[in-house]
């Protein structure tokens, strides 16, 4: 794959610090150079998104934890997915839980792709890696519009 991709802007919605650093070092050894913005709990996070209606500040991908302080990772999709601002960028859910009925909602909720986040170091490294292959490098996300939401 080329190297000279754009960079693409990713917000992380993630209280846990460690899997932050992780996820920001994966990030970093990728083709991307993605401009990583870090929310720390839902609130946070839709503070972020609503607060910024342009096309130059929403971001092209976000990667949600499902198990947040203050406002719910599954309040957050909802949100998300429900706005015609913002419903068209992808979301990957990264969160801890394999209850099957977390992965039902969040799908039902409009989730992209449902993945459990891997207890080793290098398992989790393979995923942030594969979820930039795909969603960034490969994957052909819809232009950014007024009403299409991803930058």
């Amino acid at each position: 794959m080329e190297s000279t991709l754009a960079p693409f802007r990713i917000l992380l919605v993630e209280d846990n610090p460690n899997d932050i650093e992780i996820t920001r070092r994966a990030l970093a050894k990728g083709q991307v150079k993605n401009e990583l913005t870090v929310a720390r709990d839902g609130q946070e996070a839709l503070d972020i998104l609503f607060g910024s209606r342009s096309e130059t500040s929403l971001p092209g991908l976000i990667l949600l934890d499902l198990n947040l302080p203050r406002v719910d990772g599954r309040e957050v999709l909802s949100r998300i997915k429900g706005d015609p601002e913002l419903r068209r960028i992808p979301v990957i859910v990264l969160t801890t839980s394999t209850r099957e009925e977390d992965v039902v909602r969040s799908y039902d909720l409009g989730v992209n792709t449902f993945i459990s986040k891997p207890v080793r170091f290098e398992d989790f490294i393979k995923v942030v890696t594969a979820i930039q292959e795909y969603w960034i490098v490969i994957a052909t996300l819809p232009p950014a519009t007024a009403s299409g939401g991803v930058a």
